[in-house]
């Protein structure tokens, strides 16, 4: 890369002589060791060819050395003199950028590089421009009764949002097609930007295969970037143009596959524009960095409950609280699936809601006010109103990190007091069994304690809870947070903080890999130590929720199952004593309940 590089680095020298008056051997060794001693780093080989560059048809044995000793990883920076000393046809520069996008670095004497912009723009243009003139150059057959035409369209939004119209493209790629006398076979359109290889065309996509089956022998489009701005896949054009005689005709009439001239404007063109595209993408790269620096929210695809500049949207943002409360109060991911399905909450897009979208929104920091960039929180807030309390979104990521979870899908409780009541001889959890037809039945976890039909012991809890529920003073019992809890959310603050700098300082090379994992390894245990306080002290949001509802019975009992074992929990503890022996109907005395609050 263009900055100083760590003492390891591997760099490997290539040497070819070059026309008279240019560089000797001898001083292309001595400008390019003289790089590495700048830059520390080890050379660790050196390869020699005598032969032109290209010359395609003749085998550069020390070239191919090179690129085997690369796929060997014996380096990882390449030195050359300039990049026709290196390069014998514009696809083997295309390999030697895809292996610098994978961390190889190559750097030339007069100071190009292929990990910017304008460095690799730079070798395009110079390999371009030093292909030489054939003799031999392919002689296509134009017959028109030969001919068979593909028409390829794509639209291009300008800065105004206007875009080139495809009717436009159509008609000038047919009115070239009938002066030529060509038969249009097929068109194929899309909609999507050329620059991004890692997107998907399929308009593009399946003229490929179209070609491949022998459906057509020509291309129209409108501009050559209509096409492509990759110049690896301009190189299979030309290749196409060079073996199998295709055609590719623009609307401007400049890019003519079959010369050596037109090949030349081609790739000199697809250079431009993939420079231009990297320039761009570079540019919105570092918009979006400041954007999450300074709190604001990311542009693009809007996040449910707010709109595209960070306000609100009321109808989605309740249903994203009660998604969060749910889940805290003892809801599985499928439940609040089959509850927003139920109440027809529609997502942003009018898909079905599925445990992966509800669990893309519990994990989004966005949600409690935290800015991200590229998914990851870079420890700034966001300048935009919270959905849901820091606290809550904590607790609720505790809880879908615990590694239990796994083994528990599908098992949703269907019980008020399944893993919640407990035993009153051996105190273990009482678990359910039985069915709604035979009469569900509760039991002792741990042994042959008891077992006892568990709706007349429901309706007990629930009619001294519904009584407790209607008295006065439920508010009260929700206090403001205490220092404790602030102290602990103020170090949560403080050290999710210091992983953002620690991250900073190792992507800046101020810190190695070890003293990266030692410093993470332990503020990391710090923060789960405070997160398990602060969700210990936490009332659940669902609790506050029906205790301070109008109505609190009747906000109880629309509740869902897990926010009624939320509520009886914070409540009391329950205790089941076994039954005795001859008694019919249930004895209250053996249904033990301890007010958490009185």
């Amino acid at each position: 890369m263009a900055t100083s590089s760590a003492p390891s680095t591997r760099a490997a020298i290539y040497l070819r002589p070059g026309a008279v008056g240019e560089p000797s051997i001898a001083q292309q060794r001595e400008d390019c060791r003289r790089i590495a001693s700048e830059r520390g780093w080890q050379l660790v080989g050196e390869y020699l060819d005598i032969l032109a560059a290209y010359d395609s048809t003749e085998p550069r044995l020390g070239y191919a050395t090179l690129v085997e000793a690369y796929r060997a990883g014996q380096f990882d920076a390449l030195l050359c003199w300039d990049f026709d000393r290196l390069i014998c046809e514009p696809r083997q520069l295309e390999d030697w950028i895809e292996a610098q996008e994978r961390g190889l670095t190559v750097l030339t004497a007069n100071g190009a590089d292929l990990s910017t912009d304008g460095g690799r723009m730079q070798a395009r243009l110079k390999v371009a421009h030093a292909e030489p003139a054939r003799n031999d150059a392919l002689h296509i057959s134009t017959s028109t009764s030969a001919t068979r035409a593909a028409i390829y369209l794509r639209i291009s939004l300008d800065a105004t949002g206007e875009g080139l119209a495809v009717t436009r493209q159509r008609e000038d790629c047919q009115r070239i097609c009938t002066e030529r006398g060509w038969q249009i076979v097929a068109e194929y359109a899309d909609s999507i930007g050329a620059y991004d290889k890692r997107k998907r065309r399929p308009g593009y996509e399946a003229m490929v295969e179209a070609y491949q089956i022998g459906l057509f022998n020509a291309i129209v489009c409108w501009d050559l970037d209509r096409l492509t701005r990759q110049p690896r896949q301009l190189e299979d054009w030309v290749d196409a143009a060079e073996d199998r005689g295709l055609i590719l005709v623009t609307a401007n009439g400049e890019a003519d596959l079959s010369t050596d001239g037109g090949r030349m404007y081609a790739r000199i063109k697809a250079a431009v524009a993939r420079a231009e595209s990297e320039r761009k993408a570079a540019r919105q790269r570092r918009a979006a960095v400041q954007r999450a620096e300074q709190g604001k929210p990311p542009l693009g695809v809007r996040l449910t409950g707010y709109t595209p500049k960070g306000e609100i949207v009321e109808a989605e943002a309740a249903a994203v609280r009660q998604m969060f409360e749910r889940f805290q109060a003892g809801d599985s991911l499928r439940a609040i699936v089959a509850w927003l399905a139920e109440t027809g909450a529609p997502t942003r897009h009018g898909k079905l809601w599925s445990p992966s979208s509800v669990r893309s929104i519990l994990t989004n920091p966005r949600y409690c006010g935290r800015a991200i960039y590229m998914r990851k929180e870079n420890g700034k807030l966001g300048r935009w109103p919270a959905i849901v309390s820091e606290d809550l979104w904590v607790t609720v990521n505790t809880r879908l990190a615990d590694p239990r979870r796994r083994h528990q899908v599908g098992t949703d409780r269907r019980y008020l007091g399944s893993g919640l009541f407990l035993c009153g001889a051996c105190g273990a959890p009482v678990v359910t069994h039985g069915s709604a037809a035979l009469g569900s039945r509760y039991r002792c976890r741990a042994g042959a304690c008891f077992t006892r039909s568990a709706v007349p012991i429901d309706n007990l809890v629930l009619r001294r809870l519904r009584a407790r529920l209607a008295m006065p003073d439920l508010t009260g019992l929700l206090a403001s947070e205490g220092p404790e809890a602030q102290a602990a959310a103020d170090e949560i603050r403080r050290l999710r903080g210091r992983l953002v700098q620690f991250e900073y300082d190792y992507d800046a090379g101020l810190i190695d890999g070890r003293r990266y994992k030692i410093a993470t390894t332990k503020v990391s245990a710090q923060l789960a130590a405070a997160e398990a306080v602060q969700q210990r002290l936490a009332a659940p949001s669902s609790v506050g929720g029906i205790l301070s509802a109008p109505d609190p019975v009747a906000a109880f009992d629309a509740a869902s199952l897990g926010q009624q074992r939320a509520v009886l929990a914070f409540f009391m503890t329950v205790r089941l004593h076994p039954a005795p022996q001859g008694r019919k109907g249930l004895d209250p005395n053996t249904v033990q309940i301890q007010w958490n609050h009185a």
